[in-house]
């Protein structure tokens, strides 16, 4: 990880394991469009958060997804990679799917939150991963240009993340594990 000015890292799979069931907040979010008298688009859940605008129920899904991810934040797994970031000589940031509280308390949680200068959530900026702009975002927060950046990160989405923000990337572990 030498020759970079910022490293940004994923948090869910990367820092830490959050400690949330995912089915089950995907039957919450169901719900949400339930209660709100619209028929899901399907069982999935990141499905259900891109459509949740359209729908009208966007606040409630992230809402819904969030308490969770707060949850799941407070007694997650702290994962080798938090000794990197702890280790690191480069600012570095985090770029995740979740949303920015949790990652802030998963960072407080395994005292990682002085390690890092930046955050962007999935409710941080207008879009989310595979879209570059979160970690474009997070690259300019590093005060880095995205050519002397790196990313790690865990899945697919996050190799194709870095790839359309132009932006160095490194798998943790075996490699992609989701998209």
């Amino acid at each position: 990880m030498t020759g970079y000015d910022a490293i940004v890292y994923d948090l869910d799979g990367t820092l830490v394991e959050l400690d949330v069931d995912w089915n089950a907040v995907a039957v919450d979010v169901r719900e949400v469009y339930r209660h709100a008298n619209i028929e899901p688009p399907g069982d999935g859940l990141w499905g259900m958060l891109e459509t949740a605008g359209d729908a009208g129920v966007a606040a409630e899904v992230e809402s819904a997804i969030a308490a969770h991810e707060h949850d799941g934040a407070r007694t997650s797994d702290r994962l080798a990679h938090a000794d990197d970031l702890l280790e690191r000589t480069v600012p570095a940031g985090v770029c995740s799917l979740n949303c920015e509280r949790a990652c802030r308390i998963a960072l407080e949680e395994h005292a990682l939150e002085t390690a890092v200068d930046a955050v962007v959530g999935r409710d941080t900026v207008g879009t989310w991963k595979p879209d570059p702009e979160p970690l474009l975002a997070t690259v300019e927060r590093l005060d880095a240009d995205p050519e002397r950046a790196l990313f790690v990160g865990d899945s697919a989405r996050d190799r194709k993340t870095a790839d359309r923000a132009g932006v160095a990337f490194e798998f943790v572990g075996d490699g992609p594990s989701g998209v």
